[in-house]
C-alpha cells in the first residue's frame, strides 16, 4: 500500500477512478456479456457462463465474505487524498467485491473461449488493482476477493458441460419413380396449416402436371389420399401443410407402399427441415429426378372412451409425441424464437422451459408397466439432439428406435432440482431425467385421462396408448438423394 502511496499523480488516477466505478455493481461484465451474446457459438456460451461465475462469486463475497470477515477500509493517511472514492465504500472491506466478480468474469469466460479469457485478463485485472489505487480495499482484500472469483468460476465450469455434438445427416437411399413435371404426383393441399406455400396455384408452378386436391373442413384426410392413390396414373402421394397434415399422408403413402413429396406449407414444418426438403423448387427437381430416402415411422394406436369398449385411433408419428407439459415448453420456444429471432435456440429452450415447468404440475400413469408421476414424456421417433429436455434436431431418419425422455416428478424438492437443472445447463445429467430407447412404448392412465400429442395434433381423453417403430416404412422424395448418393 504504501509503494502505491508513492506512485506519481497523472491521468491513470482518473482512468483507474472511472474504470472501478464502471465496475460496481458487475455493470461493467453485464456489458461485455451483452455484446458477446449477439455472436452465436462459444462468445455467448462463454457470456453465461462469465455471468454466472460472478453470480456465484458475488454471493460469496457479500453474503458470506464480508459478515464473516469484517474489516476496516484504508484510512485517509495510507493514500493521497485526490485518489481516494468518494464516498467510500462502508461495508466490509475483506474480502473485495469487484476483484471477485472481475476476475470470476474473466475465469468463467476463459473456461469456455481461451482466447476471449486472455483478452478481459487485462481489464479484471486492472479492475482489482483499481480498487487499491482509489482506496477501497488494501491488497490482500483483492488477492483473497481474486481467490474467491477463481474459485466461483471453476465451481461453475460443470454448469455447461459440452454437449455431444449431433452426427452428421444421413439416410438409406430409396428407390422412386422420377415424375418429370409431377407427371403422376397427387397432392393434397391443406390451406388451414397456416404458414405459406399452401396455395394450390402456387404450388402448380412447380409441378405443373401433378394432380391437386385442397381439403376442405370436412375432408378426411385418409380417405382423400387412397381414393387419390386409387386413380389411374398415381405413383405417389404429395403434401403441403403442418406436420400434423405430413403425418396423416405418411401414414397412408406407408400403408400404400407408394413415395411421399413434402411440401412445405404449415406453420411448422420440422418434418420436411429433418428430410431436407425446405425449399419447394428443391423438392420439384428431385421428384422430377427420382430422388428419395427411406424413413421409419412412429405408430400410435391411442384407446379412448370406456375400458370394455374403448374407441381406438391409429395414427402415424412422423416427429414426435408427447404426453405433460412438453408441447407447452415446445410452444413457449418457438414462440420466443419467432418474437425474438436473435436470441437463438439453446436461449430459447432454457427460457421456455423455466416458465413451463414454474407453473405446470404433473401427470400420474403407467410407463410400460411402472406407475410414474412425470412432469413429461417425449417419445421422438428416432434420435434428436441435444441429449436433454429440449431436443430441437434429429440428423439419422432410418435408426429403428424411438427417444423416450421421462422428467420425474417424484422425488422430494423435484421442481426446484429441474429449475436448479435448467439454469446451469445439467438437465442431461440431472437425475430427474430418465432416457432410453425402444422399439415399443406402453403408457396408461391412472389417474383421470391423458393428452396426448402427436406431430403438434393434440388428442384428449385417452385411457391408454402404444407407440411403436415400423423401420424404413416410408419413402420420402428428397433433395439430400443426390447428396447421400454421392457420398456412397
Amino acid at each position: 500500500m504504501a509503494r502505491v502511496a508513492k506512485l506519481p499523480a497523472g491521468p491513470w488516477d482518473s482512468g483507474f477512478a472511472v474504470l472501478t466505478r464502471a465496475a460496481s455493481k458487475s455493470a461493467l461484465w453485464c456489458g461485455i456479456a451483452v455484446a458477446l451474446s449477439t455472436v452465436k457459438g462459444p462468445p455467448r456460451r462463454a457470456a453465461v457462463h462469465g455471468l454466472a461465475a460472478v453470480a456465484v462469486a458475488s454471493a460469496a463475497v457479500n453474503i458470506v465474505g464480508k459478515h464473516l470477515l469484517p474489516r476496516a477500509r484504508p484510512q485517509a493517511s495510507s493514500l493521497p487524498l485526490y485518489r481516494f472514492l468518494n464516498p467510500q465504500p462502508t461495508s466490509s472491506s475483506l474480502p473485495s467485491g469487484h476483484s471477485a466478480s472481475a476476475v470470476a468474469f474473466a475465469t468463467g469466460v476463459g473456461l469456455v473461449s481461451p482466447r476471449l479469457g486472455i483478452a478481459l485478463a487485462p481489464v479484471a485485472a486492472a479492475v482489482a488493482y483499481s480498487r487499491v489505487h482509489t482506496g477501497a480495499h488494501w491488497p490482500s482484500d483483492v488477492v483473497l476477493g481474486s481467490a474467491l472469483g477463481a474459485g466461483a468460476a471453476f465451481a461453475t465450469r460443470s454448469w455447461w458441460p459440452r454437449q455431444e455434438a449431433a452426427p452428421a445427416p444421413h439416410c438409406e437411399l430409396a428407390e422412386a419413380p422420377a415424375l418429370d413435371g409431377g407427371r403422376g404426383l397427387a397432392v393434397v393441399v391443406n390451406p388451414r396449416s397456416g404458414g405459406s406455400g399452401t396455395d394450390a396455384d402456387e404450388l402448380r408452378d412447380d409441378f405443373p402436371h401433378a394432380l391437386f386436391h385442397v381439403l376442405s373442413k370436412d375432408d378426411d384426410v385418409d380417405e382423400v389420399c387412397r381414393k387419390l392413390a386409387a386413380r389411374e396414373g398415381i405413383q405417389a402421394l404429395g403434401v403441403s401443410g403442418g406436420d400434423g397434415t405430413v403425418g396423416a399422408v405418411a401414414g397412408v403413402c406407408a400403408d400404400l407402399g407408394v413415395p411421399l413429396a413434402v411440401l412445405p406449407g404449415g406453420t411448422f414444418n420440422h418434418f420436411a427441415r429433418d428430410v431436407g426438403a425446405s425449399d419447394r423448387e428443391a423438392v420439384a427437381a428431385a421428384v422430377s429426378a427420382g430422388q428419395a430416402l427411406r424413413c421409419d415411422l412412429g405408430r400410435v394406436r391411442a384407446e379412448r372412451g370406456a375400458r370394455e369398449d374403448p374407441e381406438v385411433r391409429e395414427l402415424a408419428m412422423v416427429n414426435t409425441a408427447s404426453i405433460g407439459v412438453y408441447p407447452n415448453l415446445v410452444r413457449r420456444r418457438d414462440t420466443l424464437q419467432h418474437r425474438l429471432p436473435g436470441l437463438g435456440k439453446h436461449p430459447a429452450a432454457l427460457l421456455a422451459a423455466l416458465e413451463t415447468f414454474a407453473v405446470s404440475t404433473p401427470t400420474r400413469l403407467l410407463l410400460d408397466g411402472r406407475s410414474r408421476v412425470i412432469w413429461t414424456l417425449f417419445i421422438g421417433r428416432g434420435r434428436y439432439w441435444p441429449r436433454d429436455l429440449a431436443p430441437l434436431e434429429r440428423p439419422i431418419l432410418d435408426d429403428g428406435v424411438l427417444d423416450l425422455r421421462a422428467i420425474s416428478a417424484d422425488p422430494r424438492f423435484a421442481r426446484l432440482r429441474l429449475l436448479a437443472a435448467i439454469v446451469t445447463g445439467t438437465t442431461e445429467r440431472s437425475r430427474d431425467l430418465e432416457a432410453w430407447e425402444a422399439r415399443r412404448v406402453d403408457v396408461e392412465a391412472t389417474d383421470g385421462d391423458l393428452v396426448l400429442a402427436v406431430d403438434g395434433e393434440v388428442l384428449a381423453g385417452v385411457r391408454r396408448v402404444t407407440l411403436t417403430v415400423d423401420p424404413g416404412a416410408l419413402t420420402v422424395y428428397s433433395p439430400r438423394g443426390a447428396a447421400e448418393s454421392r457420398r456412397e
